[in-house]
């Protein structure tokens, strides 16, 4: 079986480790949030994951910079429902932290990884 240059990157093996917590943390959600706070934290925690892995096949630096973009916007979203779900109750302090820091962490990454395409393009 091929590995593909996307499973070769650590940020995106993070990625991968945030979404099966982010689903399994979400299965205690209340049902009524079946498809409001559950379904939004648990897609853009799954497109951070999807988008470094359709940027990294792009053929130019300029498209894959921006896919690396829309994957650290994405991973602000999470944060964003991280708090609200905190706020809400729906996940304990200690949850909210550990799942904080491994998502800054991401968002870390790709900071970096974003930085360093922007290094390779003209001008």
């Amino acid at each position: 079986m091929h590995t593909y240059s996307f499973e070769k990157l650590e940020v995106w093996q993070n990625a991968r480790v945030l979404v099966k917590e982010i689903y399994i943390v979400s299965r205690s959600f209340p049902e009524q949030e079946k498809f409001g706070i559950t379904n939004q934290l648990r897609r853009s925690a799954t497109s951070i994951a999807a988008n470094i892995a359709e940027g990294v096949t792009r053929n130019t630096v300029k498209e894959k910079s921006r896919f690396i973009n829309i994957a650290y916007s994405t991973t602000i979203e999470v944060i964003n429902f991280l708090i609200l779900a905190r706020d809400l109750e729906f996940i304990t302090a200690e949850e909210y932290i550990q799942l904080r820091e491994k998502t800054e962490k991401i968002t870390n990454q790709l900071n970096a990884f974003y930085n360093s395409l922007q290094k390779q393009l003209p001008g």
